[in-house]
């Protein structure tokens, strides 16, 4: 299904709701009002008891309706059932109006979801908030001695997202790989919580476990990887490039595994460029490889690994008795989101034995594309990828994938055994907490799942394809209003500057003036420039031309 048109139409729903005044009168206006002014105007408080006074959407599933046939059916805390009533009372009518509601709880979710991102892109988009005047709203209200009313509390804690928060969900948010989130997504969050799965074992969680099993073995099937690739979901894609580091170690080095890095007598080392992700520092420092282990390469005019210098390090560590383990290639850097030669690496490390791991957090969605894919060409060579579903898969955190096309090393890298677990199931089963990092594991693929099962391929190719096209737009934009492009990519991250500019102070005005939320960056240790990235789909031609004219009128 069409991205637009499926989150338009919920979108329209939500229009047409009407909006309550907090102190308690209603009337009829359009959702636009939820957070206008947004708190954020100089001058303006930013309270929630201020937000209270402002226009707010009436909640489309009423939570004191939804919270009583909860505790209906759940009981209390200490476990109670509740009596039923007339609703709920077993019987031919009781049932057919529970069935009616049941069939509801997507379409009330998704239409709650798009109130929520209906308000959100009429407001602003970088909030103005200390830390004290959190702690303070917090401590004055929340002791945690007194029980409060469940409705009062979600009400405030609404208002303080909603007014203390960088909305990364917003149009206009040209910032880091933080997406706006389909309502198909949000429905599998809320139903992750409300089952609650364990997905630790098979047995525990079989449907779970099934769900995301056919959804990584769909990813990992674009990607090229063999349908019996080892493949889970992860937190994000630190922890999946952790797991490719893990696993790249257990293969090489036997011994690792029980004798540890000291057994070795010798410190593997990594490559990979400086304008890979920073998350392989924190790593090599938590495997005990140590952050001097890391190799940065030089990058070329193009900000991509540069492979004669690559060869030289390699050539070089081996000399002075390194043992060289892993490359890593990044598809869609996080700074200018450039693509290294994936070809030219897997070549090279077919050739020097060595570990080939592409970092596709966020450009590995481009894979969908039939326009777009031929950039990650050789990808399906590697012998992992991370790749990450809350970003360019827009579903909501945290949602990374780890693949891998050596699944008999990856379960000695993570293999466990214990008699408070239960028993393995028989056949062509894996239990999650022997194949991964985590132990207990929530049911993070059911966001995908539902997102890919409701949009479908080609509704995923429409709003890569569209994001990537409003890139150009933004590129072409300021190009032709007198900035300089400074990176170069098919993915829509633009880089931009001019003679003489004060970036810091830039972007500070750029943000208090609410015209959009971008970063600084500084681009192979080079002088810092502005960083826009396209990341949600609800962001227009015409928010990208509003950027491009108002950030033209400052200098």
């Amino acid at each position: 299904m069409c991205f637009r048109r499926s989150c338009g139409s919920a979108r329209r729903r939500a229009m047409r709701s009407t909006c309550t005044i907090a102190s308690g009168s209603t009337a009829e206006r359009p959702i636009a009002g939820r957070f206008r002014g947004g708190s954020t105007r100089r001058g303006a408080s930013s309270s929630p008891t201020a937000m209270r006074r402002r226009w707010r959407p009436r909640s489309i599933w009423s939570r004191r309706t939804a919270m009583g046939r909860f505790e209906h059916h759940m009981g209390g805390l200490d476990g109670t059932p509740k009596p039923p009533d007339a609703r709920t009372r077993p019987g031919a009518a009781g049932a057919r109006l529970d069935d009616a509601r049941s069939r509801s709880v997507a379409q009330r979710i998704a239409a709650d979801a798009a109130q929520v991102a209906a308000a959100i892109g009429d407001g602003p988009i970088v909030p103005t908030v200390t830390p004290e005047e959190i702690r303070e709203h917090l401590g004055s209200r929340y002791d945690f001695t007194t029980p409060l009313e469940l409705d009062d509390v979600v009400d405030d804690v609404e208002h303080m997202l909603g007014t203390w928060q960088v909305h990364v969900t917003h149009p206009r948010y040209f910032g880091l790989f933080n997406p706006s989130v389909t309502p198909a997504s949000v429905v599998g969050d809320t139903l992750t919580a409300m089952y609650n799965p364990q997905l630790a074992t098979w047995r525990t969680s079989p449907a779970a476990n099934e769900i995301e099993r056919h959804t990584l073995r769909w990813i990992g099937s674009q990607f090229g990887f063999p349908a019996d690739a080892s493949a889970c979901f992860t937190t994000g894609g630190a922890e999946a490039n952790f797991s490719a580091v893990i696993v790249a170690l257990t293969r090489a080095l036997p011994a690792y595994g029980e004798h540890g890095l000291g057994a070795l007598g010798a410190s593997p080392t990594l490559y990979l460029s400086g304008e890979a992700h920073h998350s392989f520092a924190k790593i090599a420092h938590t495997t005990g490889l140590g952050r001097r282990a890391l190799r940065k390469i030089a990058t070329g005019a193009s900000l991509t690994m540069d492979l004669r210098d690559l060869a030289r390090q390699v050539a070089e560590d081996r000399r002075d008795g390194f043992v060289p383990l892993m490359v890593v290639g990044t598809a869609g850097t996080t700074g200018a989101g450039v693509i290294d030669p994936l070809p030219e690496l897997a070549r090279f490390c077919r050739a020097e034995r060595l570990w080939f791991h592409v970092d596709a957090a966020w450009g590995g969605a481009v894979i969908l594309s039939p326009r777009l894919r031929s950039a990650l060409t050789g990808i399906d060579a590697a012998d992992s990828i991370t790749c990450d579903a809350h970003k360019w898969f827009s579903v909501p955190m945290g949602a990374g994938m780890f693949l891998c096309r050596h699944p008999g090393t990856v379960a000695a890298a993570f293999h466990a055994e214990t008699s408070y677990m239960p028993r393995k199931t028989a056949g062509v089963v894996a239990d999650p907490y022997t194949t991964s990092v985590q132990w207990s594991r929530r049911f993070i693929g059911l966001k995908l799942f539902l997102s890919l099962a409701h949009h479908g391929r080609s509704g995923y190719v429409e709003m890569i394809e569209r994001q990537a096209r409003l890139g150009e737009r933004l590129r072409e934009g300021l190009r032709r209003t007198g900035w300089r492009i400074v990176n170069e990519t098919p993915l829509p991250v633009v880089c931009f500057t001019r003679d003489g500019l004060d970036v810091t102070k830039f972007l500070a005005t750029v943000m208090e003036r609410q015209i959009a939320w971008m970063s600084e960056v500084r681009l192979a240790g080079e002088a810092p420039v502005v960083r826009a990235c396209v990341t949600s789909f609800r962001t227009t031609e015409a928010d990208v031309d509003r950027v491009v004219r108002d950030v033209e009128s400052l200098v």
